[in-house]
């Protein structure tokens, strides 16, 4: 019996590639997005695919399909996106849930929050485990989505205790790969693409700051397998790769993978950026039998030779 699924945010770089695993697995697929991040280049290759669907649709609008179970991936998730309208991040993030938590309520089936790491916000902790409560500023630049995301987690959890939904509450860390955004303004395609470009590389602070890379194959499989795990089990969980690197040697790494003659400069940190991020697994072993497979040298190889391919489309 085929499941039919939906995935708002299912344009974006997560959402494409979690719609097009679905579809593999014998699903019926509907996805949702307004293509404010997400694009029609990342699901073209579905459409001819008898069981996907595209609904062009704001889910800071009410919505009334039937389907079997929900993953709410819609919302711009990087800062240049995010900060671009803020007021509409936090309502996508808000009322997005809202309508998604009422859909699924009506329809009494599983729903599913992609949450981020920036619940976190600049963590007082490391590395982040589920029970820390976070560092968060409730009024700076980052806060529409910090803050949207933390109300969003809170309202899957009064569904949950209120409505006895079946809840699901991913936690996302930095993830990576093909269909990442060419202008998301992110550390792994900025620097892939000034290196391609012989542009300088642009590193923030002094480049000791540690971030977390998980390829997109790996983050697929946990959310599908969060997803399937049984109903008492909510989350939140961690999803990321706990193999730390600081932002220095990632763009030492990319030079050298793509040959580039480039040169690293660096400018001032930005407002509210994260000093370290980097997630403790240790729950998504247990529950989910969970861990990233993919290294970085491969994943980055595979995400070069994406950004090769798009950039010489360009041209």
């Amino acid at each position: 019996m085929r499941k039919r699924i939906l995935v708002t945010g299912g344009g974006g770089f997560i959402g494409s590639h979690l719609c097009e695993r679905l579809l593999n697995e014998g699903n019926e697929v509907l996805c949702v997005d307004n293509f404010f991040t997400g694009t029609k280049e990342n699901i073209v290759h579905l459409i001819n695919n008898p069981y996907f669907e595209v609904l062009r649709h704001d889910i800071t609008f009410p919505l009334y399909v039937e389907v079997d179970e929900i993953y709410n991936l819609a919302c711009p998730a990087s800062p240049i996106h995010y900060q671009f309208d803020p007021v509409q991040t936090v309502k996508t993030a808000v009322h997005g849930a809202i309508n998604m938590l009422g859909l699924a309520k009506r329809l009494k089936v599983k729903i599913l929050q992609a949450s981020t790491s920036e619940v976190y916000g600049n963590p007082s902790v490391h590395p982040q485990s589920e029970s820390y409560w976070g560092n968060v500023n409730p009024i700076g630049l980052r806060s529409c989505y910090d803050e949207g995301k933390r109300c969003a987690e809170t309202l899957f959890f009064d569904y949950h205790r209120q409505h006895k939904l079946k809840i699901k509450v991913a936690r996302i860390f930095n993830t990576y790969g093909p269909r990442m955004h060419l202008n998301d303004g992110r550390v792994v395609s900025n620097f892939i693409i000034q290196a391609l470009r012989g542009e300088d590389i642009t590193v923030y602070g002094d480049g000791s700051q540690t971030r977390s890379f998980c390829y997109i194959d790996d983050m697929i499989d946990g959310l599908i397998k969060l997803m399937n795990t049984p109903d008492d089990f909510t989350g939140p969980v961690n999803l990321g790769n706990p193999s730390e690197i600081s932002i220095l040697e990632l763009a030492e790494k990319i030079l050298k993978i793509t040959r580039s003659k480039s040169r690293i400069v660096f400018k001032p940190l930005p407002q509210d950026d994260p000093v370290r991020r980097c997630p403790d697994i240790t729950l998504a072993k247990e529950k989910l039998d969970w861990q990233p497979k993919v290294s970085l040298d491969e994943g980055l190889e595979k995400t070069v030779e994406y950004f090769k391919r798009v950039l010489s489309k360009a041209k």
